[in-house]
């Protein structure tokens, strides 16, 4: 045992480790206690930690042998399941190709309502007294007094705004506002991306035509600016959704498997997708030193308009590959929660949503990942990424 406790050990194969386990196993019960502090003990050892690494390393991706052990006519039988689990992948594959369908419906019900949504946010349409009433939840409903001293501030600010002859239009920075609230969104943000978003009207979502391959876009739509000429953006995603017959079993659901973007026609000088630098050269030979001025890319949101592209051989290098996966993910985020339920993210209410989907183990993951960050800060040697 005292050759266990010694933090000097320097070696420890899985023999020994057998050894402390039988040990082990005969004191426990004599003393639960003692034998949990010697578990606590065994488990702070680099050296057993290390064996059992390696055990269970050893363990990943090998077969637990029952299928092997089976008799031929049970092996037949069960390949007889998998070629009916391959035909339940294709039937799979056409309910959501149907779901999609019903997505194009519903979208052209939908998109009356975030038309009028767009005319309230620009100042096209003021909305009538009645639409705007809204009655709160009962966990939101106040006193009576309470409501009347919001009532009379509401007044002296009606009055104060009167007098300096302010008349805000529409709903100002939404979608900026929805953007900053989102943390996908915002980290994409740059301080510089700020002035040009404020000029963002609204976000479409148009879904492909009848019997054209999968497919959906997003469309970014301004309003004139200084910053560049055109009037939309669009982002298109493409999709499949058919099992890959060289994997069915991996068949989830409909897949992005691609994306292009568009061309921004920017205004002279105010491309924030790149900035300009100057670095100082020396001559090796006459030492003579000279200034030389280079276009390099620049962190912005508007990048998101010019994702890698996918060569055919579909192969990419592991930075574009994490590129394209968060913007997968964004794309599917803008158009599945963000269009649909964009005041929402403007109050903040969806975001109290989103956060209840979140557990308790999720959250301490969260905070360890954060104290992760916090020893690379305070270590001298870290560099952050640019």
């Amino acid at each position: 045992m005292a050759d266990l406790d010694n933090k000097d050990q320097t070696e420890m194969d899985p023999a020994d480790m057998e050894d402390v386990e039988d040990v082990e196993e005969e004191e426990t019960g004599e003393d639960n206690s003692k034998a949990r502090q010697l578990t606590m003990q065994m488990m702070q050892n680099p050296q057993i930690l290390a064996a059992l690494q390696e055990r269970l390393d050893g363990l990943v991706g090998s077969p637990s042998g029952y299928m092997e052990s089976l008799p031929k006519v049970v092996k037949r039988r069960v390949n007889a399941l998998k070629n009916l689990q391959v035909k339940c992948a294709h039937i799979e594959a056409k309910f959501y190709e149907e779901v999609h369908e019903l997505e194009r419906k519903y979208a052209a019900l939908y998109q009356p309502l975030f038309d009028k949504r767009s005319e309230i946010v620009r100042a096209a349409y003021e909305p009538t007294d009645e639409e705007c009433e809204w009655k709160p939840d009962e966990e939101e409903e106040l006193t009576v007094s309470k409501q009347e001293e919001m009532k009379e501030k509401a007044k002296v600010e009606e009055e104060k705004k009167d007098e300096e002859k302010e008349d805000p239009k529409g709903i100002p920075e939404f979608w900026l506002t929805v953007f900053k609230n989102v943390d996908l969104l915002s980290e994409m943000l740059q301080e510089h991306d700020e002035p040009i978003l404020k000029h963002l009207q609204d976000i479409k979502v148009k879904f492909s035509d009848a019997g054209q391959p999968m497919s959906f876009t997003l469309e970014f739509h301004f309003e004139p600016n200084d910053f560049f000429t055109n009037t939309v953006l669009t982002k298109t995603y493409k999709m499949r959704s058919e099992p890959d017959e060289s994997d069915p079993f991996s068949f989830d659901g409909p897949e992005i498997m691609g994306c292009t973007g568009c061309t921004i026609d920017w205004v002279k000088g105010k491309n924030v997708t790149l900035k300009t630098i100057k670095k100082k050269q020396k001559h090796k030979g006459r030492g003579t030193v000279r200034t030389v001025t280079k276009t390099v890319p620049n962190d912005s949101f508007f990048n998101f308009f010019s994702p890698p592209e996918v060569p055919e051989s579909g192969e990419l290098d592991e930075d574009s590959e994490a590129v394209l996966a968060a913007d997968f993910e964004i794309g599917h985020f803008i158009r599945e929660r963000i269009v649909p339920r964009a005041v929402l993210y403007f109050t903040g209410e969806a975001i109290e949503d989103d956060d209840d989907d979140y557990d308790e183990e999720g959250e301490e993951a969260d905070d360890e990942e954060g104290e992760e960050e916090a020893d690379e800060e305070n270590d001298p040697d870290y560099e952050p990424k640019v």
